[in-house]
């Protein structure tokens, strides 16, 4: 979609774009962001644990 040149493209194209555009900012979502924060959620809780102990 985001590279045809046949009828119509120039109307689909803008759509390809948001469709890509979404597929990698959930990509990168699930692959970078949402291990740091529940890295972060363990090691808080693993550091609120030794501290009341």
């Amino acid at each position: 979609m985001a590279i045809a040149t046949g009828t119509g493209a120039e109307v689909q194209r803008p759509l390809a774009t948001v469709v890509i555009g979404g597929i990698l900012s959930s990509t990168a979502l699930t692959l970078l962001v949402l291990p740091l924060l529940y890295g972060g959620r363990r090691r808080s809780e693993e550091d609120s644990k030794t501290l009341s102990v």
